[in-house]
C-alpha cells in the first residue's frame, strides 16, 4: 500500500473515516511484523488466555465451544479471530474491517493457515449482516477507533443470535493510555538521541527517512485513536446497547510498564541490531510480568491496568 502523503494526513484530520482507511491500509502489509503477530502457539496461547480471562467468570461458556459462527469486528490482519480458530474456540469465521487492505491481509493469513474466511469491508456502525446471524461477535483493539462506540456495540448485539455472546478485548483504559504514551514518548526521545551519538550512529541509528515515516505514522495514529475507557463506563455502555450479563476484565499493569518501552525501543533503532536473544528477553519478560499482573488484579482497581475487555450476551428471545 502507498504511504499517505502529508496532504492525505491533513485531510484525515477533517475526515475520520478517511483517516481510518488511510492508516490501516498503510499498516496492513507490515502490521504483523510491527506488533510481533504470528499464528503459532505463542500468539495462539496469548489470544486463548486473553479470551478466557474475559469469559472465565461466565458459567457454561466452555460448553459453547467451539462457537459455530463467529464475526470479528475490525479484524485487522486476523490476529484475534484466526488465533481463536487455531485454539479451537471458533469454527466458521467471518471478518470485517473498514480498511480493504486489512480484510485482504486477514484472508491471506487464513489461506496460509489452510482455511478460508469470509471478509467484508464494513463500517462497524452499520454491519452488513441480518439480525440474529452469529453465535459470537469478537473484537480486539477496535472500538477505540470507532466514532460511535455505543452504536457499534448495538450493531454487535443486533447481529448476534439470541443468547449469543460479544467479546471485546485489548482496549486502552484512560489511565493506562496516559502512562503508556508517556513511557513511549520518553523511550523514543532517549533511544533516538543516544543512537545518533557518534559512538553508536553507524550501528544503531535508523535512517532519517525511516524516522520520518515513523513520525508520520504516529501523527496519523493520533487521529485514528479516538477513545479510552473507564471499565465501569464501558460496561454501562454495553448494557445500554442491549447486552445482558455484562462484565469487564483488565490486564497488563507491570507488563505494560515493561512492554511499552521495549516495543518503542525496537522501533527507535536498527532492527538488525536486535536478534533472537532480544526477542526472547522481551517475550519472556512480558510473560512473567503478566503472571505478576494476575496477582495484582486481586487488589488493584481495574482502571489502573492498561487493557480492558468486556463481554455480554444478547437476551434470549
Amino acid at each position: 500500500m502507498a504511504q499517505p502523503s502529508a496532504s492525505d494526513i491533513e485531510r484525515a484530520w477533517e475526515d475520520n473515516k478517511l483517516a481510518q482507511v488511510l492508516y490501516h491500509d498503510w499498516e496492513a502489509q507490515t502490521y504483523d511484523e510491527k506488533w510481533a503477530i504470528s499464528f503459532d502457539e505463542r500468539c495462539t496461547s496469548i489470544v486463548r488466555d486473553r479470551f478466557s480471562r474475559i469469559v472465565e467468570p461466565v458459567r457454561g461458556d466452555a460448553e459453547n465451544r467451539p462457537y459455530r459462527t463467529a464475526l470479528e469486528l475490525g479484524a485487522g490482519t486476523g490476529f484475534f479471530s484466526l488465533n481463536l480458530k487455531l485454539a479451537g474456540v471458533l469454527d466458521e469465521v467471518h471478518v470485517t474491517d473498514l480498511s480493504p487492505g486489512m480484510v485482504q491481509a486477514a484472508q491471506e493469513n487464513a489461506r496460509r493457515l489452510g482455511f478460508e474466511v469470509e471478509g467484508r469491508v464494513a463500517d462497524a456502525e452499520r454491519l452488513p449482516y441480518d439480525d440474529d446471524t452469529f453465535d459470537i461477535v469478537v473484537g480486539h483493539a477496535v472500538i477505540h477507533h470507532i466514532p460511535d462506540v455505543e452504536g457499534a456495540l448495538r450493531e454487535m448485539v443486533r447481529v448476534l443470535k439470541p443468547g449469543g455472546r460479544l467479546v471485546i478485548a485489548g482496549e486502552p483504559t484512560t489511565i493506562g493510555h496516559w502512562y503508556a504514551r508517556h513511557l513511549g514518548r520518553i523511550t523514543w526521545e532517549v533511544s533516538t538521541r543516544v543512537a545518533a551519538l557518534p559512538p553508536f550512529r553507524r550501528r544503531w541509528a535508523r535512517e532519517p527517512e525511516e524516522l520520518d515515516e515513523s513520525s508520520r505514522a504516529a501523527a496519523l495514529e493520533a487521529v485514528v485513536d479516538l477513545h479510552t475507557f473507564d471499565p465501569g463506563e464501558l460496561a454501562a455502555m454495553a448494557r445500554r446497547a442491549g447486552a445482558v450479563e455484562v462484565s469487564t476484565t483488565t490486564e497488563e499493569l507491570a507488563s505494560a510498564f515493561f512492554g511499552w518501552p521495549v516495543r518503542t525501543f525496537e522501533y527507535a533503532v536498527k532492527p538488525e541490531r536486535l536478534g533472537w536473544g532480544w526477542a526472547t528477553f522481551a517475550y519472556t519478560g512480558w510473560k512473567r510480568l503478566m503472571r505478576v499482573d494476575e496477582v495484582l488484579a486481586r487488589v488493584v482497581p481495574q482502571r489502573f491496568f492498561y487493557n480492558v475487555g468486556v463481554t455480554g450476551r444478547k437476551p434470549e428471545a
